[in-house]
């Protein structure tokens, strides 16, 4: 229970948890047969698919800072807040809104999920979760993921990937952009079982160059170093 509870947490594979409702259904991603095609109007009526990944690429390659308010709706459909902070290449911090048991950080090298009630944390490679495409130092969903549908209208263009490197097997992502800037609005993941997390953004500074303190990881809690393929 405690594993799952973390990986809820952290908010990357959106494993469901022993203490879900019972009657918490999954839900089954399609994979689509082609990309869908853009509507004949609004902001990105006239890109393709290729070039909507292109301009979402250079939204999140050009982000090398980002500061945020998120909000997380977790697979038994709880509700958590709090602030995200990300420094490229590979630093994050998820701080929840008090009362807060979980903490996330990444220092450049490793992902901890930290539990405060237990004063332990988990470990892991930044690579093993999918919410790398936030942190690396050059991205590119095409390359580093597969690229299964892009569909585009006035409101948001939404960008569906399967990424197969993720600890736990493959996850699929479907990230939300604003058609007019292609900022990144939302994203969901969707687990191996098929269970959900959406996590939202607000108020999004790209420009406040975070305290190099929110990325420590403290290694005089207990950790678990769970590193497997």
């Amino acid at each position: 229970m405690g594993k799952r509870l973390r990986w809820i947490a952290l908010g990357l594979t959106a494993l469901i948890s022993a203490g879900a409702a019972a009657q918490d259904a999954p839900f089954a991603p399609q994979k689509p047969a082609k990309l869908a095609k853009a509507p004949k109007s609004g902001p990105v009526a006239n890109l393709s698919a290729a070039e909507a990944v292109a301009r979402a690429n250079a939204w999140l390659d050009a982000a090398r800072v980002l500061n945020a308010d998120f909000v997380q709706i977790g697979p038994n459909g709880k509700r958590s807040e709090g602030q995200l902070t990300v420094e490229r290449p590979g630093k994050m911090s998820f701080k929840y809104a008090d009362p807060a048991r979980f903490e996330i950080v990444a220092d450049g090298r490793s992902v901890a999920i930290i539990d405060h009630k237990l004063n332990t944390q988990d470990e892991y490679f930044i690579a093993q979760t999918p919410l790398k495409f936030l942190l690396s130092d050059h991205i590119d969903l095409a390359r580093d993921t597969q690229v299964l549908s892009v569909a585009q209208d006035e409101k948001a263009v939404t960008i569906e990937v399967e990424d197969k490197a993720t600890l736990g097997g493959t996850a699929h992502l479907e990230l939300i952009f604003d058609p007019a800037t292609f900022a990144l609005k939302q994203w969901t993941v969707i687990d191996a079982q098929g269970y959900q997390t959406v996590v939202t953004l607000f108020n999004l500074d790209l420009t406040t160059r975070p305290d190099p303190d929110l990325f420590h990881i403290d290694e005089s809690l207990q950790t678990h170093m769970l590193r497997g393929r």
